[in-house]
């Protein structure tokens, strides 16, 4: 079944095996294949990914911003192969768990040095 990059993948919630939230399609990362036709190689996820596929000034801030918080000198958004979709619905269901994704370096970063300081957040998922 043909997929609507625009409408059926951008900006879709992404989940886990278990349902969990992992993040939203910011942006796709396609490859040719044998026969020559276009195919989608992977899910981007991030602030890097998303202000590449928004241009112009707003995206060029966006990943400006994203990348002065972000621990590594040349960050790549987070890359999730095709291959561990499962299915689409209004969302994106992956065949795995998150922990098992590489988490950005930007999330951890953040979840360390802002929300953990935040009063009450070691008990949100309690």
């Amino acid at each position: 079944m043909p997929l609507l990059i625009g409408f059926d993948l951008l900006d879709r919630q992404i989940v886990d095996l278990a349902g969990e939230p992992v993040g939203k399609v910011d942006d796709l990362e396609l490859a040719l294949g044998p026969d020559g036709v276009p195919r989608i190689a992977a899910l981007l996820v991030g602030p890097q990914a998303l202000g590449r596929r928004l241009g112009g000034r707003l995206g060029g801030w966006v990943s400006s911003v994203a990348g002065r918080l972000h621990p590594a000198e040349n960050p790549d958004p987070m890359r999730i192969p095709w291959s561990v979709v499962a299915r689409t619905d209004s969302a994106v269901h992956l065949s795995l768990r998150r922990e098992l994704l590489t988490e950005p370096a930007l999330e951890q970063w953040l979840r360390e040095h802002l929300i953990a300081r935040i009063p009450g957040a070691h008990d949100a998922g309690n």
